[in-house]
């Protein structure tokens, strides 16, 4: 057997707890629509104060479970594990690095590590990385698991993409396309995990009201997302497409050859 068809084998082991643990995601940003906070504020701080801890431990044994399937299957060793590890904590340090508005260096790591290891390995890095910043920054809070989901998607995002290593040029410029959006989704959806909870009386038409119809609750959301965050999103967005287009060449080429050297093939003896 080579090691190759062992990672394989692996792959949907994998793919199945990636989508299992964007389902839990998912859910977790989506339930108070389905089921209302008891009365809603004017501000956010208090929401999901109850349930976050429970979300932030079944992500966080999903990301183990995601680990030892990886381990488990060959298609991650622990040089990977190693270089997953470090690709984190240089995120986490990133993020720390000052930036004009909403822009930030997070993301560019995590990105680049989708694209080239795959989403699985993406959204651990990317989940990974916002954990470690928490504990390095004390950014710990009922916001966290949501952050840790959002980066993790941004991480597994590229990964679906597809591989074009003959026209570097071409996939910088696709990187930093999709860049630029995921920028802007990910502040979209980190809006979610306060929105329901939160009325402001003087702007009613921006905020969402329980009983109310699906059309209705994306216009006020839309309303609200150009009014309070879009400008910060659109910054973050151009943010990662000057890393993108800057560093992205460079570290591409440095994944690639990590993944030459130490990802081999192993045959059985005739």
């Amino acid at each position: 057997m080579t090691r190759q068809t062992a990672a394989a084998g692996g792959s949907h082991r994998q793919q199945v707890i990636l989508w299992f643990t964007s389902f839990v995601g998912m859910t977790a940003f989506l339930y108070p629509f389905l089921f209302p906070p008891a009365e809603q504020g004017t501000l956010g701080s208090v929401a999901h104060a109850a349930d976050a801890p429970i979300v932030l431990g079944v992500l966080l044994l999903l990301m183990v479970v995601a680990l030892l399937a990886y381990l488990s299957s060959e298609a991650m060793s622990s040089k990977d594990v190693a270089v997953l590890s470090v690709l984190a904590a240089v995120s986490a340090v990133l993020r720390l690095v000052p930036a004009p508005g909403g822009a930030t260096a997070v993301f560019f790591l995590p990105i680049i590590a989708g694209y080239i290891f795959g989403p699985s390995f993406g959204f651990l890095c990317g989940s990974s990385t916002l954990l470690v910043s928490a504990l390095i920054g004390g950014g710990i809070g009922p916001w966290l698991p949501y952050q840790m989901f959002a980066t993790g998607w941004v991480g597994a995002s590229p990964g679906l993409l597809p591989r074009r290593p003959r026209q570097p040029r071409l996939e910088v410029a696709l990187l930093a396309v999709v860049g630029f959006l995921l920028g802007l989704l990910y502040g979209a959806l980190m809006n979610l995990w306060f929105w329901p909870f939160v009325f402001q009386p003087q702007s009613p038409g921006q905020y969402w009201q329980p009983g109310m119809a699906l059309l209705e609750t994306l216009k006020r959301y839309a309303l609200f997302y150009l009014a309070t965050s879009f400008w910060w999103d659109a910054l973050r967005g151009i943010g990662n497409v000057l890393l993108i287009v800057a560093f992205g060449g460079p570290v591409l080429r440095q994944f690639r050859r990590f993944q030459r050297r130490f990802y081999f093939r192993v045959s059985e003896c005739p």
